[in-house]
């Protein structure tokens, strides 16, 4: 796949390419000029490093993170600070999107070196890859406290020139600390409801309650503690997680964190009203504040979380997905270059007032907050677009109703994007993640179940489609990339057999939610049937049947020893920043074990479980996937089947959708499917001994755990029964 490794401690010359000319990887691509002769993670830098007993200078980051791009620009593409790389370092850079088990492993030696981590992570490593010391940004020269790349990577060569035992010593306890940190270890306690309350009351400990979200700054979203809280609100009549839930929703799709203009949330906020964002835009957060959105609508019947919801759904199809073929882009970057900070974005008053008549003026200054005195540090005449007031309150003020205020806003929103999107556009990262499609497929699919619309259905249909035919072989053996992105503006290219990393837990663990939300919504057994498949290619891969839970990566096949400190066993359980792989797989299994009837997936989804009771209640707000899963593992599962078409068959099937709770669910079948083999076995057993009503078009079944209700006709009489059996 690369060309061999350059032994000259040379930089190359100037226009020359590093051994990332070839990569498949955006990120790696972006840095195919440098002088420093990178490589990418692999044997053949590994190789080299310890034939020329040279320390590894290991560098993760992303394509849409902004630092990387600063730490690119300053050090690592200037000529001096290269000349020192390529003399006294074998260089590999790694993009965390595309190795998420490279970063999450080296993330955690860094945090137990330094006490932080992020991107851009820098690390020093031993020639077989066990880091001595590391950090996240260094400035070319000290400043901001922090010392100069310069000097750390000559007082690094120096040290492992004459103080190697010392770096030996220092890698060991690193390596000691990943393996403990990452091997999480607490049985002992009990699975009960009372700890998924601990859970979501270490979270309400830190909810904001005037700025919505939790904690001071930097705000995160937090989508799965937020679903916690919205079951606890719905179904416990918890009245703090309610207004949590709410305010949160609320505050987000207000601030500047959220595109005014497009839809679609920033990653996250700097400052506590969530006003200032980091401006990139990544997949997996729409996917989830979608869920969010959508759930928030399906319990409250609140119209401004269903048009958020649909505002992130039409930012997703004009800009992140693949029309054509299906499938779902990574992320959208946050600058044009070093120069800008989020300037795509901003607006000074003037760059409005030219867009803008002066009634559209007016009302956006004020709706949107755009003044001469803007948020941005760097060019504080610049403002992120954000509402500091409701429509309706400005109609009061003006004397007007908010329906007649409403299209001058709407103008001017639409001339305000027009002209944005005349602007040089942030960078998008075409590559298809396996993971992170199956999420989307999942959303799409609540997107449109709630929300009663198609198209969103249709495409991720399709999306899973390709999925499963470009990513995984049938039987065992799924990819964490379905296809790369434009290669100098070629189209989305597939993978070639070199190029293709073999899935993690998260990669299975949500494919096989999709297949079954793609069942649901479709009702091909041929979905089933694949997340049967995945299912039990996830546990022979991943699953630990002697110690109990997931492993977040499988060791490949035929490899002796794994690179670096691949060689460290993870459990994740932390939901950080997508669902952890243990409760995500766990919730996977428990809801094919209630289609399939198969003891052994809930069985090995309570054991998952089990393995973290002991010490889960202290990850708080970073266990929410884990609350939800231990709902779902300990309440009744509540199944409604809605069979037949037609309009009486849509009405049931509203009814039995409406109310978020994560242990219910809905499934349409046509009634040309119960016949053996047409439905799945478990739900066979049940539907196809159910006598038809005489003449119905459309009836309903309502079960809990394993008692039925006689079937039902009627959508009123259906919302009766459920109200008995919430």
């Amino acid at each position: 796949m690369y060309p061999e490794p350059m032994h000259e401690a040379q930089s190359p010359t100037p226009g020359a390419s590093n051994q990332l000319e070839h990569a498949a990887s955006s990120y790696l691509r972006s840095a195919r000029h440098q002088p420093v002769q990178w490589h990418a993670w692999g044997e053949a830098a590994f190789a080299l490093a310890q034939a020329e007993d040279k320390p590894i200078l290991l560098d993760i980051g992303a394509v849409w993170c902004h630092w990387c791009h600063v730490m690119d620009r300053e050090s690592y593409e200037d000529p001096e600070i290269a000349r020192l790389i390529n003399q006294h370092f074998v260089a590999v850079k790694v993009d965390r999107d595309e190795r998420p088990d490279v970063d999450a492993r080296y993330q955690a030696a860094v945090s137990a070196i330094s006490g932080q981590g992020g991107w851009p992570l820098t690390a020093f490593l031993t020639p077989d890859g066990r880091p001595y010391f590391g950090g996240t940004y260094f400035p070319r020269d000290d400043r901001f406290g922090r010392p100069g790349l310069g000097r750390v990577l000559q007082t690094m060569a120096q040290i492992w020139r004459e103080q190697r035992d010392e770096a030996l010593e220092s890698a060991a306890s690193v390596m000691a600390a990943i393996e403990h940190n990452e091997s999480f270890s607490g049985r002992g306690g009990e699975l009960t409801l009372a700890l998924v309350d601990k859970i979501a009351g270490s979270a309400l400990a830190q909810f904001d309650p005037r700025n919505g979200g939790f904690g001071s700054q930097p705000k995160f979203p937090h989508p799965a503690t937020l679903d916690l809280l919205l079951e606890l609100a719905t179904n416990r009549g918890n009245a703090q997680a309610r207004e949590a839930f709410t305010t949160t929703l609320e505050k987000m799709a207000h601030g500047g964190v959220y595109d005014q203009l497009a839809g679609g949330f920033h990653r996250y906020s700097v400052d506590e009203r969530w006003v200032v964002p980091h401006f990139e835009k990544m997949l997996y957060d729409n996917t989830e504040l979608l869920r969010n959105y959508v759930h928030g609508f399906q319990s409250m019947v609140r119209l401004d979380f269903r048009q958020t919801a649909e505002e992130i759904v039409a930012w997703l199809d004009a800009v992140m997905t693949d029309r054509d073929h299906g499938g779902f882009y990574a992320s959208q970057d946050a600058d044009i270059n070093l120069d800008d900070d989020g300037d795509y974005f901003t607006w000074t008053i003037d760059e409005a007032r030219a867009v803008l008549d002066r009634a559209e003026l007016d009302i956006a200054s004020v709706y949107w907050d755009i003044g001469d005195l803007g948020d941005m540090h760097h060019n504080p005449a610049k403002n992120v677009l954000h509402r500091k007031y409701a429509l309706q309150e400005l109609a009061a003020d003006a004397g007007k109703t908010a329906s007649e205020l409403h299209p001058l806003v709407e103008s001017a929103r639409h001339k305000l994007l027009d002209a944005r999107s005349a602007r040089p556009t942030p960078f998008i990262d075409r590559t298809l993640y396996t993971g992170w499609n199956a999420m989307a497929v999942t959303a799409y699919l609540e997107t449109a179940r709630v929300l009663r619309v198609n198209e969103p259905r249709e495409f991720a249909l399709r999306t899973l489609t390709r999925l499963l035919a470009e990513a995984w072989d049938g039987v065992e053996t799924l990819n964490h990339v379905i296809a790369y992105g434009d290669r100098s503006a070629d189209p989305i290219m597939g993978v070639s057999p070199a190029e293709k990393i073999q899935g993690t837990l998260d990669d299975y663990a949500f494919t096989v939610h999709a297949c079954i939300d793609a069942w649901l919504a479709d009702g091909e057994m041929n979905f089933y049937h694949a997340a049967v498949k995945l299912a039990d290619a996830m546990i022979a891969r991943f699953y630990d049947r002697t110690a109990g839970a997931f492993y977040d990566a499988a060791v490949p096949a035929g490899v002796a020893a794994p690179l670096g400190a691949l060689g460290a066993r993870r459990k994740p359980l932390q939901d950080s920043p997508t669902p952890a792989g243990n409760p995500t797989a766990a919730a996977a299994l428990l809801r094919l074990e209630a289609l399939s009837g198969r003891a052994e997936y809930r069985e090995i989804a309570e054991d998952t479980l089990a393995s973290f009771a002991g010490i889960v209640e202290h990850f708080g707000l970073h266990a929410g996937g884990y609350g939800l899963a231990l709902e779902r593992l300990l309440l009744d599962p509540l199944q409604v089947v809605v069979v037949g078409s037609g309009d009486q068959a849509d009405r049931l099937e509203a009814t039995a959708v409406a109310g978020y709770s994560v242990h219910k669910t809905v499934m349409r079948i046509d009634s040309a499917r119960l016949v053996p083999g047409g439905i799945p076995e478990a739900l066979a057993e049940t539907l196809l001994q159910v006598p038809v009503p005489d003449a119905a078009e459309a009836w309903a079944m309502v079960c809990r755990g394993r008692t039925c209700l006689p079937p039902i006709t009627d959508a009123e009489a259906l919302s009766e029964a459920l109200e008995e059996k919430a």
